[in-house]
């Protein structure tokens, strides 16, 4: 049932402002926040989990910013590694296209090849000549560069002059269309490393074709600025140019390699050792990545053991390769797989004029190592929070379980402080109610206490209150205090006068409905309560008839006795209000005056006053001012149906008097009602009734009836285990909606 709802409606139809739910919001806040409050220091163990979420939420955000951070110093940190590599290399290609273009551009070398160039004025021994001037003209640059050999084309691309005497004559080597393309269209160049055409010594000296070379290459002119030549230098690779990218190292995983146009890697790799190991490369001495070894992406981690399942030339070139073939600068820092198969994360770029891409990587487990680190740090957290909070829980149960245990044992023991307990007389919504002896007294007490298997901070705290508050009063028509306490185990109690009487609800259910002169007697009692408790500033909430006793006390019968003022609301003290819990329904609804419904933070005494009403009319008819078996309903009759009179549902006469002083006790309007109790016992006094009932008539009753109900089960407390059937619905009788339980 969406009681909020409900009560909002009724509070519109009432027409109260905004304002009035602006409050409910308020307190219904505070109430959430105090109960919260509660709820966590009696279940320790939640606080772990807790902290385990909202260190989630920490964690999380500090990753996302750490993890962000990281990301731009990272980009940044590619990004200049990449640039900074690639001017470094760049520089290195201009230096060497520099040389070679000087040197082409040589008068004495120029004249040379002119000689060589020219078929009909020259002559075999001239030509020859010419070859021994040019081989020592190009001496000292070959040494001061460290050129290993040169070549001289003609435009046909044919070898007219070569350190190796083996390849004059030659035309047209495919190798060498590769910079020979640039040279001829004027354009000094640098070309990428390829596999050599002659042999060439490797690291041990070993004379092999294949070997990787480079060339740089300038073009010739005539005194026309014509391209009649080209002159070329043979690089090796491994001293300069892949000295260079090394330089690009980082870290553990961190290197820059280079690849050309078909994905293969003109630059060695750091890892040739590891990627014979994993098969990349073959198992031979001077076996090595450079030329050997295309930069596709196997699909699985070949350092862990894994194998593609395609040959690798049937396997994509990774992304990075794929975006820097297409011409593209960029970086990556989400991960990609390398040639290995290992997430990395890098940057790349393309040289369109030497034909070769740059690529700089970093292992991503590297890369985010910090990030990681802080993740285990927290996960490691997390589960430590966690096993807490297991430990808490099985600690707390424990405990919680040993404490109740005692708890039981006290009450099974049937002593409680100075306290025997001989039988249980009732139980409501916070405790139990038995009939004790006082050790030293020896007089009967009725000792209330809180239910082991309901106690917590909030039912504690609301005990306290309603002994301090029940304290207060002196009021004969009161119940009275005696002692309070707890036991060592834990056990709340306190002791209070014993009553040995029946309520009033008992009474009419098994007697029927009361004389006019009894129940104006009895109202009267109720009145006197209520006045104390009315002008202390208190306001009971929760009158009704089971919440009175009749009982013969000091010799004196029909003694009116008002229980059960733990849901008296302290109209003065804020403190009070809130354990309250103000602006929930609190009481029956089968006497609950109109504000209480609406907006239960505004009652004051008038609000007693109408369950007095209410409670006059049920003692006179024997049935409640309004007939419904559903709450809602219920409350809605209170808020807006007009009570019919009491003598309309009783076949003995009532008079005028009291018939008034009841109605106007049920006005909806609290201006309407008796302002106060005495105000309302001066209207009952007005019946001509108001003084018949005498002390011998209700002597005679007692006497009469006292044998017959033994006072069955006598109470202490508004709610005991025994039902109560009602016609008008037992239900709406029982109820009570609001912090307090339903009982």
């Amino acid at each position: 049932m969406n009681w909020l709802k409900f009560l909002n409606l009724m509070n519109r139809s009432a027409g109260e402002p905004h304002l009035a739910h602006m409050t409910w919001a308020r307190k219904g806040m505070g109430r959430s926040v105090s109960r919260t409050r509660h709820f966590l220091t009696r279940h320790l163990w939640i606080r772990p989990l807790i902290a385990v979420v909202l260190l989630a939420i920490v964690g999380f955000g500090m990753r996302t910013a750490i993890e962000q951070t990281m990301k731009a110093n990272l980009r940044s940190g590619l990004r200049s590694l990449r640039d900074l590599e690639t001017a470094m290399l760049l520089t290195w290609f201009e230096m060497q296209e520099s040389i070679a273009e000087s040197q082409a551009n040589n008068l004495e070398l120029r004249l040379q090849v002119y000689s060589l160039l020219d078929d009909e004025g020259s002559d075999e021994q001239t030509k020859s000549e010419a070859q021994k001037r040019i081989e020592k003209r190009l001496g000292p640059a070959l040494t001061s560069h460290d050129f290993d050999r040169y070549l001289i084309f003609d435009n046909d691309r044919k070898i007219v002059a070569a350190s190796e005497p083996s390849l004059i004559g030659q035309e047209k080597i495919i190798q060498y269309n590769s910079f020979l393309d640039s040279v001829f269209e004027g354009t000094p160049t640098v070309s990428a490393p390829f596999p050599s055409v002659i042999p060439l010594p490797d690291s041990r000296g070993e004379l092999h074709a294949g070997n990787p070379t480079m060339y740089v290459s300038a073009p010739i002119r005539d005194e026309n600025f014509q391209v009649i030549g080209a002159l070329a230098f043979q690089i090796r690779p491994e001293r300069d140019f892949t000295r260079i990218l090394q330089l690009g190292r980082v870290g553990n995983s961190g290197e820059m390699y280079a690849f050309n146009a078909d994905g293969t890697m003109v630059s060695n790799s750091r890892f040739d050792d590891k990627l014979i190991m994993i098969g990349l490369i073959p198992d031979t001495p001077d076996s090595q990545s450079l030329l050997n070894l295309q930069v596709r992406d196997p699909g699985v981690d070949m350092t862990e053991g894994k194998r593609p399942e395609r040959r690798r030339a049937e396997l994509p070139l990774t992304r990075m390769a794929q975006d820097a073939i297409a011409g593209n600068t960029n970086e990556d820092l989400e991960g990609y797989r390398d040639y290995r198969g290992v997430s990395v994360v890098g940057g790349w770029t393309w040289l369109p004029k030497y034909g070769i891409g740059l690529a700089v990587e970093v292992d991503v487990a590297q890369a985010y190592r910090p990030l990681t680190i802080i993740q285990r740090t927290f996960w490691g957290m997390f589960a430590l929070l966690g096993f807490s909070a297991i430990a808490i829980l099985i600690f707390t149960s424990v405990v919680e379980r040993l404490k109740r245990e005692a708890q039981k044992a006290t009450i099974k023991a049937q002593q409680l402080g100075q306290y025997t307990l001989e039988e249980k007389l009732g139980s409501g919504g916070m405790g139990v109610v038995y009939k004790a002896y006082h050790a030293m007294l020896r007089r009967p007490t009725a000792v209330k206490m809180l239910d082991v298997d309901l106690v917590n901070d909030d039912s504690i705290a609301r005990f306290e209150r309603e002994v301090q508050i029940t304290c207060k009063l002196n009021n004969p028509n009161t119940i009275a205090i005696y002692d309070y306490g707890r036991t060592p185990e834990g056990v709340f109690y306190y002791a209070m006068e014993y009553l040995d009487g029946i309520d009033l609800q008992t009474l009419v259910e098994r007697y029927g409905p009361q004389p006019e002169s009894r129940v104006i007697h009895l109202l009267l009692q109720i009145c006197d309560s209520l006045y104390e408790a009315h002008s202390l500033g208190l306001v009971h909430r929760d009158i009704k008839p089971a919440n009175i006793m009749l009982n013969r006390r000091g010799g004196a019968p029909d003694v009116v006795k008002v229980l059960d003022f733990g849901l008296v609301k302290a109209v003065d003290d804020v403190k009070q209000v809130k354990l309250t819990s103000a602006n929930s329904l609190t009481g029956t609804p089968l006497y609950m005056s109109p504000e209480a419904i609406r907006s239960p933070d505004t009652v004051d005494g008038r609000s007693d006053l109408y369950a007095v009403g209410a409670v006059g009319f049920y003692l006179l008819t024997g049935r409640a001012v309004f007939q419904s078996t559903n709450i809602v309903e219920m409350c809605n009759m209170h808020l807006t149906a007009t009570p019919e009179a009491p003598s309309k549902f009783t076949n003995q006469p009532v008079s005028p008097e009291l018939e008034h002083a009841l109605m106007v006790c049920l006005e909806k309007s609290i201006s309407k009602r008796p302002q106060t109790a005495r105000d309302l016992a001066a209207l009952l006094k007005r019946s001509p009734q108001a003084d018949i009932w005498s002390f011998e008539q209700a002597e005679a009753w007692w006497s009469r009836h006292e044998r017959e109900q033994h006072i069955s089960s006598p109470k202490q407390e508004s709610s005991t285990e025994q039902p109560s059937p009602l016609r008008t619905g037992d239900p709406l009788d029982r109820t009570v909606i609001g912090d307090d339980q339903t009982t």
